[in-house]
């Protein structure tokens, strides 16, 4: 490949990075579509191709929607709940995050809603919503009528709505009670943790059978203080916690030196902890932990 082909496919890397893991929610994922991108490319006659980027875009896209048609098998079989996997957000990974519709975009929460969709429809929702394209652009991209895409795109709004608000602006109430939450658990201060946390939340571990992780959602504050206080002691004096920004808002992270051991995600109910989706599986950590050791080097 000649060095100018490479360069402009470099150039639209992340923006292929970002389309792929808001369709996956893998980031190791979302980096092999963009590598088997990268070789259909390589192959293509650039002559040819007269826009790059809604070239690679198609292409993207349609090897994700393969790669989650045989996803779904695979996750109806995972131990335990499944959780996308973490991203570090304040590098720009995953593009800018300067608004609340851009990090709701890319938030562990979204990202779950998101498995209700087939395939198609996850596609069609991220490309309308995320990257603003017109239903005629989509059905380009998948090879589907413009009709059909409206239809998928209805659907999949419908599916993915719930009763209450999803998601909460990123404010300095929600970096507030991350960093709370963080010095409570430091100290093990079970009165303080009890304060942020709503009588109902809903605490989800995602070990996929690697390291050991509550199968089933905890419900209920009490039910969860317990669980916390059991992992305090199992795991006191071994782990550092910290806040940063993981996909888009503010997230807790538990580390040995530079190694990352889990990244934790809230998402706020009217002040308090509604929902917390914690990442253990050492799988889903292995891109969120080359991010962290290049961020603590760099520090």
């Amino acid at each position: 490949m000649t060095s100018g082909k490479t360069e402009e496919f470099t150039a639209h890397r992340p923006r292929m990075f970002g389309l792929a893991y808001r369709l996956l929610g893998s980031a190791e994922e979302a980096e092999d579509a963009v590598q088997d991108a990268y070789l259909r490319w390589s192959n293509a006659d650039r002559a040819a191709i007269e826009h790059p980027w809604a070239w690679l875009a198609k292409v993207v896209t349609n090897l994700c929607v393969n790669r989650l048609t045989s996803a779904r098998v695979q996750r109806e079989r995972y131990v335990g709940p499944w959780l996308p996997e973490p991203v570090f957000t304040q590098d720009g990974s995953l593009g800018p995050m300067e608004s609340a519709e851009q990090r709701d975009a890319v938030s562990a929460a979204l990202l779950v809603l998101l498995e209700r969709l087939t395939p198609t429809e996850r596609a069609v929702y991220v490309l309308r919503e995320a990257f603003g394209y017109r239903h005629r652009d989509i059905a380009g991209v998948l090879d589907l009528s413009e009709a059909n895409c409206r239809q998928m795109y209805r659907r999949a709004v419908q599916r993915v709505a719930t009763p209450e608000a999803r998601f909460t602006p990123t404010s300095h109430r929600q970096h507030e009670l991350v960093e709370s939450f963080v010095m409570a658990a430091r100290e093990g201060d079970l009165t303080g943790l009890e304060k942020l946390l709503a009588e109902d939340i809903t605490w989800w571990s995602d070990g996929g059978g690697k390291v050991t992780a509550a199968r089933r959602p905890i419900v209920g504050r009490e039910k969860v203080l317990r669980f916390l206080w059991g992992s305090a002691q199992r795991y006191a004096g071994g782990w550092a916690l910290a806040a940063a920004e993981v996909n888009g808002a503010p997230s807790l992270v538990a580390h040995v030196a530079d190694r990352l051991i889990a990244v934790v995600s809230f998402e706020v109910r009217d002040g308090v902890i509604a929902q917390a989706r914690v990442v253990v599986n050492p799988d889903k950590l292995a891109f969120a932990g080359r991010q962290f050791t290049a961020m603590a080097s760099a520090a």
